[in-house]
């Protein structure tokens, strides 16, 4: 036999983690935290974190910085906006965790890519460059050869 109460909450749960995934979508480029985030759902900052991670796999500030990386991306290969100007445009407030995060996801540093990608994806429309040029985090990407031998 289900327990009805505990299957609403987790579905009312659910629900409140779809919301603040869509203002994080929405409003990455506005100063957000974990505490704010989770006053706009009526759940505590650590059980919205928790919860987060467990239907999402990552915690709600890595999901951020991923979408605010994402977005960096785009701006690096359209070649108009410095990197620093870039920084501040998705919403970072610091140069330095900027390009941490950024080296982290990418794998090189948002010069060295948009040196490389503004280049590399020409002619691609917006779309189909940014499917292609996702960023995949150092744990996630596959094994090459080279790392098997």
């Amino acid at each position: 036999m289900t327990n009805r109460p505990a299957a609403s909450t987790h579905l009312r749960d659910l629900a409140r983690l779809r919301r603040v995934r869509d203002r994080i979508d929405r409003d990455y480029a506005q100063p957000l935290d974990v505490e704010a985030l989770a006053q706009g759902v009526h759940m505590s900052a650590g059980h919205l974190s928790r919860q987060f991670k467990l239907a999402y796999g990552e915690s709600p500030y890595s999901y951020l910085m991923t979408r605010r990386i994402e977005r960096a991306m785009a701006l690096l290969r359209l070649g108009e906006l410095s990197v620093t100007e870039v920084c501040f445009a998705v919403g970072c407030s610091s140069l330095g965790t900027f390009t941490t995060r950024f080296t982290e996801l990418v794998g090189m540093s948002p010069g060295a890519y948009r040196r490389q990608e503004a280049q590399a994806t020409a002619g691609l429309s917006s779309c189909v460059a940014k499917q292609v040029t996702r960023p995949i985090r150092n744990r996630e990407a596959r094994a090459t050869k080279a790392d098997i031998d």
